[in-house]
């Protein structure tokens, strides 16, 4: 299978060439396509991530791709072939769930906890999820793009 050809039978929108692909998942069709990457050989998920884009929403995607404030960035490895797969699902600003990705890569555990820490987008079926930065009574998510800053005064040591 080529490298160009390797997820063109997903039905996804496809972005880049070669040995560094992005494929646009549809939310309702996460857990399939990525079930099938796995069996394709994409073993390894390197890293999972929450993106919010409140000021962004011009940003380059596929025409069939319906942008979103935030989105779940997934990158993964074919060690056979080596090459690198990122899958890139929109996630509604009014919905924050997605389907958990740990019965496929039991390694994104900690990362799914951190997406839903600091941008509320909660991965559905996820066995134990809570707060893994922030204390257990932190109200919001701090890497969204309004949630206030500086509210707390930084002292240095110098100061």
């Amino acid at each position: 299978m080529s490298d160009s050809a390797s997820t063109s039978h997903l039905d996804c929108p496809v972005a880049g060439t070669g040995r560094q692909q992005v494929i646009f998942v549809p939310r309702d069709r996460l857990l399939e396509v990525a079930n099938a990457l796995r069996s394709e050989g994409y073993w390894m998920c390197v890293d999972l991530c929450g993106v919010d884009y409140l000021l962004h929403f011009d940003r380059q995607l596929p025409v069939e791709v319906v942008p979103e404030r935030f989105e779940m960035v997934v990158s993964l490895l074919n060690h056979t072939t080596g090459t690198r797969l990122r899958m890139r699902v929109q996630v509604p600003e009014d919905d924050l769930a997605v389907p958990s990705l740990i019965r496929v890569w039991p390694s994104v555990d900690f990362p799914e906890r951190e997406m839903w820490d600091f941008f509320g987008i909660e991965p559905q079926g996820h066995p134990g999820l809570d707060r893994i930065l922030m204390p257990d009574n932190w109200e919001g998510h701090p890497l969204r793009k309004d949630y206030a800053v500086g509210d707390i005064p930084v002292q240095f040591k110098e100061a």
